[in-house]
């Protein structure tokens, strides 16, 4: 199971339980550290998607732990919320101009920190869309984003818009696990009146007109309590960057000449 990763460094016990008890409830997995040091071997052990860090730490101060970060490759470019009880002005500057992600001061308003956890995932996760594949193929099925087609076996398989951006969110995130709450937030973004039943009920439809021409594959497995991820299909052939030309070393045997 690969849920996204939110790393809390706090040496408040109540308020890092606090974020991680939340933070699980809306379907992500939070590790807590409660000192620098420990903050930083934990960023390296779980390659967080994006870290909480409190700039007022005993010992090895915030400021010191995010230079630590942002040296080391792993976690370089992994966003970082400052979250701190000092609101200067000059220290929320200071952050931002290292390269913090955002600047949150205690005390704070948790529908406001959850807000704005997923606007940085989710601006995160545009950048990455600029480097999605143009076509994605898994066994029969091939995903053409460029003509906003999908075939199974060879034939067209007429999706929605949300159907087609719902198969194309989990076919490009091959191996995590994906909360409903997290395709809203990627699928259907900020429209209003869109609650988690909505990503059911387009799982139900995808699933159902994939499956009149796949025959025995099937493509979107339910982790139940949690999400949905692609299933990765046995005859994987490549996921294909520019319409034309596959990565070799991801193609069957048969098709290497060897």
């Amino acid at each position: 199971m690969n849920l996204e990763k939110i790393l809390i460094i706090e040496d408040e016990h109540d308020v890092a339980d606090l974020l991680a008890y939340n933070l699980s409830k809306e379907g992500y997995q939070p590790f807590v550290a409660h000192v620098g040091v420990t903050g930083l071997r934990r960023s390296q052990e779980f390659h967080p998607d994006l870290v909480i860090l409190d700039l007022m730490l005993p010992g090895m101060d915030g400021w010191e732990v995010f230079r630590c970060l942002r040296k080391e490759r792993e976690t370089a470019h992994t966003p970082v919320i400052m979250l701190t009880a000092r609101g200067d002005e000059a220290d929320k500057v200071l952050g931002l101009e290292l390269g913090a992600d955002d600047y949150i001061t205690k005390p704070f308003s948790l529908r406001e920190v959850m807000a704005r956890i997923k606007t940085v995932l989710r601006r995160k996760d545009s950048e990455k869309d600029r480097g999605r594949p143009e076509v994605v193929q898994s066994g029969q099925l091939r995903i053409d984003r460029g003509r906003f087609e999908v075939t199974v076996a060879g034939k067209v398989t007429p999706l929605t818009t949300s159907e087609f951006e719902l198969l194309y969110t989990l076919a490009t995130n091959r191996g995590r696990v994906l909360s409903r709450d997290r395709l809203l937030d990627l699928v259907w973004g900020q429209e209003e009146f869109v609650e988690p039943r909505t990503v059911d009920v387009h799982i139900t439809r995808l699933r159902a007109k994939l499956s009149e021409r796949s025959g025995s594959e099937h493509y979107v497995d339910t982790v139940r309590g949690v999400g949905y991820r692609f299933r990765e299909q046995p005859t994987d052939c490549a996921t294909i960057t520019n319409g034309s030309q596959a990565h070799l070393s991801t193609l069957p045997r048969r098709q290497r000449g060897g």
